[in-house]
């Protein structure tokens, strides 16, 4: 039986935490940043947990049980 391969885009995206979580990089902080005010940016930088509706699917991309 072939191995299961890792999904490339999201090895890219996705990192697993210490304790297992699912951590992610929040969209809308790459360009037009002009636009949108300072809060909006800083709550933007921070990463966030993966939903859990899309955690299942996620850790099967991962490779992950």
């Amino acid at each position: 039986m072939p191995k299961m391969k890792t999904h490339s885009g999201t090895k890219k995206r996705v990192k697993v935490s210490g304790k297992g979580k699912l951590v992610r990089e929040q969209a809308n902080r790459r360009h037009l940043l002009e636009g949108k005010n300072r809060k909006r940016t800083r709550r933007l930088a921070k990463n966030t947990e993966v939903s859990a509706a899309d955690t299942k699917q996620t850790k099967r991309l991962l490779g992950k049980r």
